[in-house]
Formats: C-alpha cells, structure tokens, sequence
C-alpha cells in the first residue's frame, strides 16, 4: 500500500513537472517571437513600411454635395512641385495640398515636364535619403530581404523612366540630340544595385538625381526640351506596361524555369519587388495626368488613366500581417502572391490600353 501510494506521488510529481517546465517553454517561445516580430517590423524586414514615401499617394474617399467621390491627399507631387517652382509662393509655404481629381488633370502653372521629372526623383531619393538604414541591396551583411526587393522594384521603375525621358520624351526624334544631364542621369541609375564601391550604389543614384534637377531647372527657365506628345509619352508606358507584365508573370507562376517550385521566399521576393514597382510608378502616372493633360483629354483617356492609377495605388498600399502567405485559394488564408499578381494585372491592361487609344 505505501509502495502504491510512493508510485502514485511520484507520477502526480513528474506530470506537474512536466506542465511546468512544458508552459515555461512555450511561453518563452512566445515572448522570444513577438521581441523577434517587433524588432523585424523596427527594421522593415517584414514589411517595408512606405507609410511615409513620397511617392506613395494616400487616398480617402468622401461623397461631395453631388454624391461622387472625391480624393485628398497626403502628398501631391504635382501641386508641391507648382508652389516650389512659383515666382510668387512664399519661401516657407507648406507643400501639401489637395490631389487633383482623376478625371480631369488641374491646370498646369509650371513648364511640362517638371511633374515628370519631380516624380522620376521623388521615390528613389527617399529610398537614399529617408529610408531607415538607407540603401540595402548593397550592404556587405543582408540583415533585411522584404525592403531590399521593394527597392530593387522601385530602381527599375526608375531606370525605365529615365531611359523614355532622355531618349523618347526630351526629344523631337531620334537624330535630336540628348540632353547631357539625362544623359548622364540615365547612365548613373545603370549601376548595379548591389554595388559596394567604385562607384557606390547610393553615390551614382544621388548623382543621378542631381542631373535630373539639373534638367529640371533647365525646364523652368526654358533651356530645355520636353514634348508632350503621343508619340512621345507612347514608349513611356510600353516600358512600364513590359515591366508590369514581368511582375505579373512572376506573382502568377507555380514553377521556375527549371521545373523546380517556387519557393516561399522566391514568393515573398516577387510580392515586395512588384510593391515596389506598383509605388514608383504611382506618382509617375500622376505626372503624366499633369504634364500630358491636353493629349489625354483629346484622346479620351482621363478614364483609363485613372484606372491604371487605382489599380497601382492598391497595389502598393498591400500590407501583410507579419509575413506574406502563400495559401491555397480555396483555403481560409491569404494568398497574398494571388492578391497582388489581381492589381498588377489590372495596372498591365490599363496602362495597354492606354497606349492603344493614344496610338489611334
């Protein structure tokens, strides 16, 4: 009976052990993954937060007296760009102001192609200049992945752009000549992104962006050409609609080229790198509205435009929680490869169409 009633204590003692030691476990466990969590969102390696990027327009939509929607903004490239280049705006007046409307393109105050080129510089300076931890593609030790691809999508944009600008937009055809400052400019976004030295990423990208100022103050005080014609903003969108498309055939695919799966970090990589090409091409659309107002409103296509506009901004305001997840979808979780690849491809066709009614 007293060796039954040992056996019996013993078993009670080691089962309360047991719980313990196994609720110690998994609370450290948990704790030990939400100090991970919060020090991953600190550093953007979950999800880059572009929350305050210049080129990332933050919408609210309100019913006016007549019932439609309006939009407000938080950061107008365009309306910032006429107070500063104004001779009569006063040396500290605030740039914010409200967004134009996306059906009809406010009234230009400034020479065209300044929108353009503001735009052109907006996203990647504050990928050099504000981003926390600066420019990371090239860090000798890769602490981050998620913003490291974001900005990768936002330099092709970028590059893309630039590359229309000198060749397609700042000139009559292709016996002009080329601007030397876009020239230049072009040649600088060319360097490698994971560049270390000789030149640096972040010094020939900054240089970059100091030849398209150049440009643009050439703009202002008419040294320079811009045209904004069909034929010249046409090339323009072809290279960002290819670039969309690239996008959307990676957000969209099972397989790699050689038959292997795609990988949950492969999938993650597509997802940040197409935000991050769906937010640079966000303003950019917004200064073609300015700067091509006349051709958009001769050819009827304020309305396309607005959709490609929509589709980007929706595109780039996607914010997984903690990671991106990779779900059947016909389960009850995100797939949030499949949710972006439905925003992309939608900017795809627009910005197509688009150049199919500036081509007739």
């Amino acid at each position: 009976m007293a060796n039954s009633t040992k056996t019996t204590h013993a078993t009670a003692q080691g089962s309360e052990f047991l719980i313990f030691t196994g609720t110690r476990i998994v609370g450290g466990l948990v704790i030990a993954a939400a100090l991970i969590w919060v020090f991953m969102k600190i550093i953007g390696f979950i999800n880059p937060d572009t929350s305050g990027h210049p080129s990332e327009i933050i919408h609210s939509f309100e019913s006016n007296d007549t019932g439609t929607p309006s939009e407000t903004s938080a950061y107008d490239t365009q309306a910032a760009l006429a107070e500063k280049s104004s001779s009569n705006a006063a040396p500290h007046e605030s740039e914010t102001a409200a967004a134009p409307n996306l059906h009809s393109a406010p009234a230009q105050s400034v020479p065209a192609g300044t929108a353009l080129v503001e735009a052109l510089m907006a996203p990647i300076r504050y990928e050099l200049e504000e981003r926390f931890w600066g420019w990371r593609p090239n860090d000798v030790i890769q602490f981050t992945d998620n913003v490291n691809e974001f900005q990768l999508g936002v330099l092709e944009v970028t590059r893309r752009a630039a590359t229309r600008l000198t060749e397609n937009i700042s000139r009559t055809g292709s016996t002009a000549t080329i601007n030397k400052h876009l020239e230049r400019a072009m040649n600088s976004f060319m360097i490698r992104a994971d560049s270390f030295m000789i030149p640096s990423a972040e010094s020939s990208y900054a240089e970059a962006i100091e030849n398209l100022e150049r440009y643009k103050e050439q703009l202002i005080r008419n040294e320079a050409t811009f045209y904004n014609r069909p034929d010249n903003l046409i090339p323009l969108l072809q290279a960002l609609e290819e670039l969309l498309g690239s996008c959307d055939e990676n957000l969209v695919k099972k397989t790699l080229d050689n038959g292997d799966p795609v990988s949950t970090f492969m999938a993650d990589n597509y997802y940040y790198y197409a935000k991050g090409v769906a937010s640079a091409m966000l303003p950019i659309l917004y200064a073609i509205q300015t700067d091509f107002s006349k051709v958009l409103e001769v050819r009827n296509s304020d309305e396309v435009l607005h959709h490609a506009i929509e589709a980007c901004h929706h595109a780039s305001e996607m914010k997984p929680w903690l990671f991106v997840t990779e779900s059947n979808p016909n389960g009850i979780f995100a797939n949030h490869r499949a949710n972006m690849a439905s925003a992309i491809s939608h900017a795809r066709f627009y910005m197509g169409l688009l150049v199919v009614s500036l081509s007739t």
